[in-house]
């Protein structure tokens, strides 16, 4: 389609008569796009060739259905469902089937959207696309209708479900009709996802009212374009309402992310690649990896350095001072190093995206997992984006979250902490601090998939905990884990910060220490000296922890795995009772 378009233009410009006067040079009409953001103006050829995007300012125009099929899924692979259905006149609303009639004519579509079967670059899902030349997309009967046996099939077939959302909400012109499709069309999605099914929407412009208000809102994943507008009230009823402008970027995409709704921004030009990888993601997860259990190498190594390890000399203040030093390699620097890709994910779908806590899809030894972990900078600028690595309560409900998807897809849970604890402020206790972590703390406790957490640096408190219930805890050489810091040890019992020193040693909180204990399982060694003196190697050991581990836990079955673990954590504690011996074996 895209090369139809090209020989249309060029022709346009071969039968353009030029003279040798450039004063009277007729130009071809359509020759030239005017982007309506930055003004700039565009050869139209480029333009379409960039798939509609302004190459100076990114602004990705609306397109058709037709143009958005050809942009994402393979040549030939389209089968459109329902392509008869079209829509009547419920509440009599006057003119309503010439408008609609006028628009079939100019559109070519007999509803807003088109809905179908097709394969994305050979990975098979069903697609539906809202195109807002007809009525802004509007959801009446027919949207409704169509949406909900679309996600009816990909249920039935086992299938993940994409859908390009471009709407400005409830169709009026069919009152009361059209508002229920937004329950019809999220009581489908609801049984597509209870049968364990992706569903990935994209929000285009403009995504607005009713269908934000439903399915557009509901996907596991959620992705929009660039500076695309989603919201549920218009801008300028809001503005109306609270007699004040709103600020330019209110509603945007990028606004949408910072406040937790979107997990990703992408481009036109990625999203088909990114959306192949995502639907990839979420084939058998567990069962693929437990088809590679011959090719896991039987490796104690990792085991046989606890007893070594906990020869070492090395006091419990000196490694806190190893880990302090500002070039101790952070999650951010490990994860390129142990996954083969990794496609982070936003939001708790409340309130914000907390920078604290990174999350989403990553790739080991081609497996897909989720990996959920703490932050820290390795400047004063990029501990201020993640506040220190102290999350936020929308931090730990965007962890739980991603934990509850891997959990939907079996995927194994990989997270790692290092942090000196929760963050303490007045906003933090007034969106429920307590509430996030316990919440954590229980629903990890019953996920039916695999957990290891790994302490890469420090692990303080509830906050660390709230990552930290799981099948295997495994700690760096040189990470502490404690219920508070020595330095706030020091000052409650003995009013004396000066003692931390002697605190440190006293709270038992190396991974020497931990293991003994029984609270961790593993200790990974690092490079003489810390993981900053060789990040890579550092990060070879981790690797070798995490293949040796997941081959551990791969063989359990779903009752196995929730018994050890609840088991792994029902053992820890030191007490005597005169009462006859209880035994937790028999839970």
């Amino acid at each position: 389609m895209i090369e139809d378009i090209f020989k249309k233009v060029k022709k346009r410009m071969a039968d353009t008569p030029v003279t040798e006067s450039l004063s009277v040079v007729k130009i071809p009409k359509n020759l030239w796009f005017k982007c309506p953001r930055c003004q700039n103006e565009i050869f139209q050829e480029e333009y379409i060739a960039n798939m509609k995007v302004c190459p100076k300012c990114g602004y990705h125009s609306r397109i058709t259905v037709v143009e958005r099929l050809e942009y994402t899924i393979d040549e030939g692979s389209f089968v459109e469902f329902d392509s008869s259905m079209s829509s009547l006149n419920p509440i009599n609303f006057p003119n309503y089937e010439e408008k609609i009639a006028k628009l079939n004519q100019q559109t070519g579509l007999k509803e807003a959207v088109v809905t179908g079967e097709c394969t994305i670059n050979g990975e098979r899902t069903v697609i539906g696309i809202m195109d807002s030349n007809f009525m802004m997309a509007s959801m009446g009967s027919v949207v409704g209708e169509k949406i909900t046996r679309a996600f009816e099939h990909a249920t039935a077939n086992n299938l993940p479900i994409i859908l390009f959302t471009a709407s400005g909400g409830a169709r009026m012109q069919e009152g009361i009709v059209s508002l229920m499709q937004m329950a019809k069309t999220s009581g489908a999605a609801a049984r597509h996802s209870d049968a364990g099914n992706l569903y990935i929407t994209v929000l285009t412009d403009p995504t607005t009212g009713g269908v934000t208000a439903s399915f557009a809102s509901l996907g596991d994943i959620i992705i929009a374009e660039p500076k695309v507008l989603v919201g549920f009230a218009g801008r300028r009823v809001i503005e109306d309402t609270i007699k004040q402008r709103l600020p330019d970027e209110f509603q945007s995409a990028e606004f949408m992310l910072e406040h937790g709704f979107v997990d990703m921004i992408i481009t036109r030009r990625n999203m088909k690649d990114v959306l192949y990888k995502l639907l990839k993601s979420t084939k058998g997860s567990l069962s693929a990896l437990k088809s590679e259990i011959k090719s896991c190498r039987v490796n104690n190594s990792v085991d046989k350095t606890i007893e070594k390890q906990q020869k070492s000399n090395i006091s419990a203040w000196e490694r806190i001072e190893i880990i302090k030093n500002k070039n101790r390699p952070t999650l951010k620097d490990y994860i390129p190093m142990i996954f083969d890709e990794y496609f982070e994910m936003h939001g708790d779908r409340l309130f914000a995206d907390d920078c604290a806590i990174t999350g989403g899809i990553a790739s080991f030894k081609g497996q897909p997992v989720t990996v959920v972990g703490m932050v820290k900078g390795k400047n004063l600028e990029e501990n201020k984006k993640s506040n220190f690595a102290m999350p936020n309560p929308e931090g730990y409900r965007k962890a739980l979250r991603l934990m509850k998807q891997a959990e939907k897809f079996n995927r194994p849970i990989i997270c790692f902490v290092d942090t000196p604890g929760a963050n303490c402020s007045i906003e933090a206790e007034e969106r429920g601090q307590g509430e996030a972590i316990a919440r954590n703390i229980f629903e990890m406790m019953r996920l039916k998939t695999p957990v290891i957490t790994i302490v890469l640096g420090e692990a303080g408190s509830g906050g660390a905990l709230a990552l930290a219930v799981c099948d295997e805890l495994a700690m760096l050489e040189n990470s502490i884990y404690s219920v508070i810091s020595p330095r706030g040890f020091a000052s409650i019992l003995w009013k004396d910060t000066s003692r931390e020193k002697e605190a440190a040693e006293l709270l038992k909180m190396t991974a020497n220490d931990l293991v003994d204990l029984h609270v961790a399982d593993h200790i990974i060694p690092e490079p003489i000296g810390g993981a900053h003196l060789n990040p890579q190697l550092a990060a070879e050991t981790i690797f070798t922890y995490i293949d040796v581990a997941l081959c551990r836990l791969k063989n359990l079955n779903t009752n196995e795995l929730l018994n050890n673990r609840y088991k792994k954590f029902r053992k820890i504690g030191v007490f005597e009772e005169n009462l006859e011996e209880h035994s937790i074996d028999n839970i």
